[in-house]
């Protein structure tokens, strides 16, 4: 039989595999005492794995180690919580794949746990799922599985894609099958929990599977993670993030491809989520505090096929919504309505968007406001013009002829900073599109970022706070995790040649480039780039402004503060020169 691992190696035969540390030997999940342990335990209600923590709210049983057959002979384990009462009276699944292991990474790692207090989660949620405590009181099962080629599951580990698809599907049709199931299975999560839903519902369907929750996720490895803009990005954070995965088997080396397959080719395409094939009622979640997620959650939201689609922008980080109890409410509601067929009202009481608008601390928040669309409809496209001489933008082109420059390379390097104030309270949501005239003598290509920040009336530099802290916003770690700090765009000037006009915006904001080829710019010669910058929410008060960044690398904190590189991941070299005014 020509299993689907072996066609996806068939078909890139330089794609290469990287043998993880099994799970005794890595030292994520030593600490965990983690082992492979097949058997029924009871946690009764006012269980708690450890104290402090939130305590099982129904009688509950879990099954660990489940093994769930896949169609080429392997198998993926899983841990299924569920109320006793499914005995009885059958209960819907909530599927979290991941492949961080079934509860062993937890958010005591993170700063201030992003938010989240110890006793808001027990200690069974598999990192960035839902929290069978919780959820088996609302009468669902929980399934933890651990992806094929993590932990104790076999075979080899892709990063999404078909084989992942393929197991998904197997999984769905499995576990909707069980006799404490009533035959609906949805799934839920965020990040990869997120992408591997949209990832499957992308490319095939089950019967059984009911709805989705991808809470904040990517649709595009390559242009929103890897290569954005069409270079080279998050290195350091993509190594640790593949040697974390622990195994018994091979984990597929992303991490190499990145680097061999420079261009978007075949390779990304199948990592890439043809969202317009999705049937299935989806209910999102989004956030401009998390820059990270936010491309691929609008992406979701504005391209998918189902017309039952409801999308939240909140105003905090991914994790503390996700185990917020108005949060789960609301996700219940849903879940209620497809799963249990609950004629719960969601459809006519739930706003198509709800969006916030972050004000960094100097004016609130407009929070979770009901919309019907992104880009909003009555929005206002305004122009503004670079000036060099005065490092301002205008609302008028300047007739004198200026340029400005900073050094390309280097996490400390300088930037080109623009400077524009608001005379009246305003409002900045959508795409903002950034248009510059650049050179650099010594290379012949510039990888360039571009991001826009909030500044007081002083014009200090603004930052939001994620979430909620008891410390003052200057004592929070500069992590994106942590802080809002602006939306980025990002591009290499040779991947110009790509763009593709069929697929950018009717209003022009939106500009798509293929990234599959490139066409060197000669040393010194002056060339036009326009760059798409993340979506953005913003709220202003009188004499507040923005200040447009330009620099040559990754211009915000990093993801995690432990993940920050030593040098930045761009290619420049020299100094990059930004001319303005004049007839351009």
């Amino acid at each position: 039989m020509t299993t689907t691992t072996l066609k996806i190696k068939s078909r890139f035969p330089d794609l290469n595999f990287v043998k993880p540390l099994p799970v005794g030997a890595h030292p994520r999940y030593q600490p965990f005492n983690v082992r492979f342990d097949p058997k029924r335990v009871a946690l009764p209600k006012g269980h708690a794995k450890e104290e402090g923590r939130k305590q099982m709210l129904v009688d509950s049983v879990v099954d660990r180690d489940t093994a769930i057959p896949l169609r080429d002979g392997f198998h993926v384990y899983a841990d299924i919580y569920r109320p006793v009462s499914s005995d009885e009276v059958k209960v819907p699944v909530v599927i979290c794949w991941s492949p961080y292991g079934k509860s062993s990474i937890s958010l005591d790692g993170i700063w201030h746990r992003s938010g989240v207090p110890r006793d808001w989660t027990s200690g069974y949620e598999t990192f960035e799922g839902l929290d069978p405590a919780d959820w088996c009181k609302r009468g669902y099962a929980i399934v933890n599985v651990d992806a094929r080629g993590a932990q104790f599951s076999e075979g080899t580990f892709f990063f999404w894609g078909d084989q992942e698809a393929e197991d998904i599907y197997d999984t769905i049709d499995y576990l909707s099958k069980q006799p404490w199931c009533n035959g609906s299975v949805c799934m839920g999560g965020n990040s990869y929990l997120a992408k591997a839903q949209v990832s499957f519902a992308s490319r095939l369907s089950h019967p059984a599977l009911k709805a989705l929750a991808p809470w904040e996720g990517f649709t595009d490895i390559y242009r929103q993670l890897l290569r954005r803009g069409g270079f080279a990005m998050h290195n350091t954070f993509m190594s640790k993030y593949q040697w974390g995965i622990a195994g018994n088997y091979e984990v597929e080396d992303m991490c190499q491809m990145v680097k061999t397959h420079p261009l978007f080719d075949e390779y990304w395409a199948g990592k890439y989520d043809e969202v317009d094939k999705i049937n299935v009622p989806l209910y999102l979640l989004g956030s401009f505090a998390n820059p990270f997620h936010v491309y691929g959650s609008f992406d979701t939201y504005r391209r998918a096929g189902t017309t039952k689609k409801w999308m939240r922008v909140h105003a905090n980080f991914e994790w503390y919504e996700m185990y917020e109890r108005n949060s789960n409410d609301d996700l219940q509601r849903f879940f209620d309505r497809y799963c249990k067929g609950i004629m719960n009202g969601w459809e006519h009481d739930t706003p198509s968007l709800r969006l916030s608008l972050h004000g960094c601390g100097s004016i609130p928040n407009i929070v979770e406001r009901p919309e019907n669309e992104f880009p909003l409809r009555r929005q206002q496209l305004e122009t503004y013009y670079l000036d060099a001489s005065t490092k301002s933008l205008y609302a008028s082109t300047q007739d004198r002829e200026s340029s400005v420059y900073h050094d390309g390379h280097g996490l400390g390097a300088s930037t080109s900073d623009f400077v524009l104030k608001f005379n009246e309270y305003t409002e900045v949501a959508g795409y903002a599109k950034v248009r510059l005239w650049m050179s650099c003598e010594q290379k012949d290509d510039m990888d360039v970022v571009v991001q826009l920040r909030k500044i007081d009336n002083s014009g200090n530099l603004l930052e939001g706070v994620n979430f909620p802290c008891p410390v003052p916003a200057s004592e929070v770690p500069a992590a994106e995790t942590s802080k809002l700090f602006g939306p980025q765009g990002f591009l290499r000037a040779s991947s110009h040649i790509s763009r593709d006009q069929s697929r950018s915006s009717s209003d022009g904001q939106e500009v798509f480039y293929r990234h599959d080829r490139e066409e060197k710019i000669p040393r010194g010669t002056i060339i036009p780039l326009e760059i798409t910058l993340w979506p953005m929410g913003m709220v202003f008060a009188a004499g507040e402004g923005i200040l447009l960044r330009i620099g040559g690398h990754f211009l915000s904190a990093p993801s995690v503060l432990a993940m920050k590189p030593e040098e930045s991941e761009d290619e420049n070299m020299g100094q990059h020169y930004i001319y303005t005014g004049g007839e351009t």
